[in-house]
């Protein structure tokens, strides 16, 4: 028997996310809630929480697709369910796996009864399961792209739809969609992110006696759930009264043309895309407004809902961070009169207090965090974009001068520099890895993927079948049929016959960054446009969904400034904060680059590396520095790992060092000027190794 969930109200702290998710309990066409936060910090146990709260839904009984029996759909593939028998049951809670498969997401057609039969024998999926419930994405910011299309159709469609070979099923798929990430495992893609109604920001308490208390109810649930689920049953049973009486109210709510009109002049003034903003923060203040027993909508609604509904919409660009400037919000609504009736003091929040059953701990507020007077505590700490920031070190000198450098293949050291702000991004040219893989989907590198276009057919590999290639099937099952006995219409159509298609798409790969951080770039306008550079692909990575890495070398080695991440927020940060100065260790830069990609290969032989070498090509510090580095090249170049040179180098005389590398790595050589994608100048897209190189010449 399944333990007892963790109670909702016995939850502390967590105002917003507690808040958020009564709000799409309230009204579910709010559009499900995003969680990020940091690791730890109960996303997930108060998402399961809240499925206990939901009111219980009528149900036709022989209908796989949970269809209303008051209102059931005319194409559900169990239908038609006239005089059907009804029965309740709690509102589901569906959890999707990251690594599941499409077919566990959407169904799955037998494809054999299908062809030999002529049926639609269809097994559904769990966005079925979730249908007037909840459906649940711990990590959705991992979710693969096959995942995230076919949950954008059923999220925009309100049904999901199984297509293959010309056999198709549909079924509704109405369902509260509830995600949680870690920023810090990398974003979320944009056409996702915008369907979530809202987001919340949590984080662990720092205050010593309400962590206190988390420990103490955590330890107390762990020891015996079924009694510690009791005593919180009273808590429980109020607030789901609670939340079935604001739905009861919500139609009642008047959301009025003042009230209107602020929604639409904040979504106005934070620039937000598209017009869902507005329709969702109406959506949520009307909620508001039912959750504390009013038919008006107030300004403090409008004012909750946009701190609600607006941070993950107002980002530009992949290195905003989620938030909203609440003295700007507060500026704006204050332009408006105010001509609303005055309201009445919202109810005390009912749940644990004090005196809870578990003695109650500081912080330990209602369900609804007490939707506090000033928001919740938001601020704007939102790091300025790369680019856009001001130079917080000594002042940058004048045009054409430069930090000491010391001369190519010597031991003189140059001194540490400050840190500098990264130039304005650009659109960077795309770098292929040659060749065809079959790493994870993303936009970079050709690639055998489960989508794309049909390239060829094979046997379904381990058992299981992909993508029907239904010609390649016929053909193979053709030459048998008059040995199979054959007699009807239908094609008599064995396992052995089965052929699934070949299809080649894009992959992601590791971008692996090797930055020179030393004396030799450390002229302030020179590194500005070496990190804008660098900060430009970082973007192009980012929209290519490829893992990240960076390594900087400078002064006596060579360090890991950020591991292998899916995060580029993380990068971008790496690279803000990076100082320049000291000799130019280039040997140690590569060969710590080839240890990193050692380790990838045996964590994730599937996804192909590229090298991107962000140098001048000096070396300095030990004896032959350059013969050290072009050796050190030449092992990388025997790996097959494919590399492009960035050359920085700038000024009337250039000694050409950076080229001289790129042919050790056996990659091509860019300027920075020849990094933008809208540069006239001609540069070779494809990146060669040192295998195709040999190739070539044996030919």
């Amino acid at each position: 028997m399944a333990p007892a969930t963790y109670p909702f109200t016995a939850i502390v702290g967590m105002d917003d996310m507690r808040l958020g998710l009564l709000l799409n309990a309230i009204a579910p066409s709010i559009g499900g809630v995003l969680v990020r936060g940091e690791k730890g910090t109960a996303k997930t146990t108060t998402v399961r929480a809240l499925s206990t709260l939901l009111p219980v839904v009528d149900t036709i009984t022989a209908c796989r697709f949970s269809c209303d029996p008051a209102a059931p759909d005319p194409s559900c593939p169990d239908g038609p369910h006239e005089g059907g028998s009804s029965a309740t049951r709690p509102a589901r809670m569906v959890e999707l796996p990251v690594g599941a498969s499409e077919d566990r997401l959407v169904g799955a057609l037998d494809i054999e009864r299908a062809l030999a039969e002529g049926v639609k024998a269809f097994e559904p999926g769990l966005l079925a399961d979730a249908h007037r419930g909840v459906l649940y994405v711990d990590e959705v910011n991992l979710l693969g792209d096959h995942l995230v299309d076919a949950l954008l159709d059923a999220a925009a469609t309100g049904a999901a739809y199984v297509e293959r070979e010309g056999v198709s099923v549909r079924h509704a798929s109405r369902f509260l969609l509830v995600g949680t990430m870690n920023p810090e495992e990398g974003e979320l893609r944009p056409q996702l992110l915008d369907r979530f109604g809202l987001t919340v920001e949590v984080a662990a308490s720092r205050e010593t006696d309400e962590r206190v208390e988390v420990v103490r109810r955590r330890l107390a649930y762990d020891e015996d759930p079924a009694a510690f689920a009791a005593k919180w049953a009273a808590e429980e049973d109020a607030l789901r009264e609670r939340i079935a009486a604001a739905r009861a109210l919500l139609p009642d709510v008047r959301l009025g043309d003042g009230a209107l009109r602020r929604i639409a002049a904040v979504c106005a003034g934070f620039e937000v895309d598209g017009m869902r903003a507005d329709i969702v923060t109406a959506r949520t203040a009307t909620a508001l407004a039912a959750w504390a027993g009013r038919t008006d909508v107030t300004t403090a609604d409008v004012r909750q809902a946009a701190l609600l509904s607006l941070p993950h919409r107002r980002r530009r660009n992949p290195f905003d961070a989620p938030g909203l400037d609440e003295d700007r919000l507060d500026e704006i609504l204050d332009g408006f009169e105010d001509d609303e009736p005055e309201p009445e003091p919202d109810p005390e929040p009912e749940g644990p207090d004090d005196d809870g059953p578990d003695g109650g701990g500081p912080g330990d507020r209602g369900p609804d965090g007490g939707r506090p007077q000033d928001g919740p505590e938001r601020a704007d700490t939102a790091p300025d974009v790369p680019g856009q920031r001001q130079d917080s070190g000594s002042p940058a000198p004048q045009e054409g001068s430069s930090a000491p450098e010391a001369a190519p293949g010597t031991g003189g050291e140059a001194p540490e520099a400050a840190a500098v702000a990264a130039a304005d991004p650009f659109r960077a040219r795309r770098f292929d890895v040659p060749g065809l893989g079959e790493g994870a989907d993303g936009r970079r590198s050709r690639a055998l993927t489960a989508h794309g276009r049909t390239t060829g057919a094979r046997r379904p590999r381990g058992g299981a079948l992909g993508r029907l290639h239904l010609a390649a099937t016929v053909q193979a099952a053709a030459p048998h049929q008059r040995a199979r006995g054959r007699s009807g219409p239908g094609l008599v159509v064995r396992r052995d016959d089965l052929r699934e298609a070949v299809r080649e798409g894009r992959e992601g790969n590791l971008v692996l960054f090797v930055v020179d951080a030393s004396g030799s770039m450390a002229a302030r306008k020179r590194m500005s446009a070496v990190k804008g550079a660098v900060l430009s692909l970082l973007m192009d990575a980012y929209q290519r969904r490829d893992k990240i890495g960076m390594i900087t070398f400078r002064g006596s080695g060579a360090e890991v400034a950020l591991p292998p991440t899916s995060s580029v927020e993380a990068g971008a940060a790496r690279l803000e904060k990076l100082p320049t100065g000291g000799r130019t260790p280039l040997a140690a830069g590569l060969l710590q680059a080839r240890e990193v990609l050692r380790v990838e290969r045996m964590r994730d032989p599937s996804r192909r590396p590229l090298l991107v070498v962000v140098t001048d090509g000096r070396a300095t510090g030990g004896p032959e520095p350059l013969a050290r580095a072009a050796r050190a090249a030449g092992l990388l170049a025997g790996e097959g790992t494919a590399s492009v040179v960035v050359d920085c180098e700038a000024g009337p005389v250039r000694l050409g060092l950076a080229g001289e590398l790129g042919r050790a790595l056996g990659g091509p050589v860019v300027t920075l000027e020849e990094l933008r994608a809208d540069s006239v100048a001609t540069l070779v897209r494809g990146v060669r190794t040192v295998r195709n190189t040999n190739s070539r010449r044996a030919a």
